[in-house]
């Protein structure tokens, strides 16, 4: 299997891409997920090797260093083991993540991703994440309670459903702010973190379209 995260990482050179582009053509975060991925250390479900062949111009078979007959890539695609996690409608300040009245679908992960954490997905609404997040994309997120400048997150603020934003931390506020400039930042001080409060819920580390 490690001939097909090395296929990925030449034929992303070869195109002249980088790993963001090839994040966000994948519906990843950010690049440190393509990092891991060509270092052969995320394993993909079929799902996802089919998009990453799409976003690479290319046919699975091709990946998986298969040039010749595509149909051989089944049984080894079959292997990948994947666990299914709640999608939320929303996810309201109180009201625990799991909430049976807030499932509107499931998704897959794979087994070694689900291991690492408790993930569940949130179906997002609005423009404010635009063009990288779109209106009814579902975001998987990764619930914790800290994240690093830069990472896309789920943040609670002021006792309203959660929002989906882009962390930035200063070191006397925090910043949550949206990818499209139609809208402004969200700063809050490190009195209005405590009070209001905001509350950090979850790390987005994969985007899905519906197509």
């Amino acid at each position: 299997m490690l001939q097909l995260y090395h296929n990925i990482k030449s034929r992303r050179k070869e195109l002249g891409m980088t790993q963001t582009d090839l994040a966000h053509k994948t519906g990843y975060a950010d690049k440190s997920m393509i990092a891991k991925i060509e270092k052969g250390l995320v394993d993909l479900t079929q799902s996802k090797i089919l998009i990453f062949a799409k976003a690479l111009n290319t046919e699975p078979g091709t990946l998986m260093g298969d040039l010749t007959e595509a149909q051989d890539i089944k049984p080894i695609l079959k292997t990948k083991k994947a666990v299914s996690i709640n999608v939320l409608g929303r996810v309201a300040a109180g009201i625990p993540l799991n909430a049976i009245e807030y499932v509107i679908d499931t998704e897959e992960i794979p087994e070694d991703l689900a291991k690492t954490g408790y993930f569940f997905g949130l179906k997002i609404k609005g423009n404010s994440m635009e063009p990288e997040i779109k209106n009814n994309d579902v975001v998987i997120v990764r619930q914790q309670a800290e994240a690093e400048s830069g990472d896309i997150v789920i943040a609670m603020v002021n006792g309203d459903d959660a929002v989906c934003k882009r962390l930035k931390i200063y070191a006397d506020k925090l910043a949550l702010i949206s990818i499209n400039s139609e809208y402004d930042p969200m700063i809050f001080s490190s009195e209005d973190i405590e009070q209001k409060p905001v509350k950090i819920i979850g790390k987005v580390v994969e985007i899905r379209r519906k197509l």
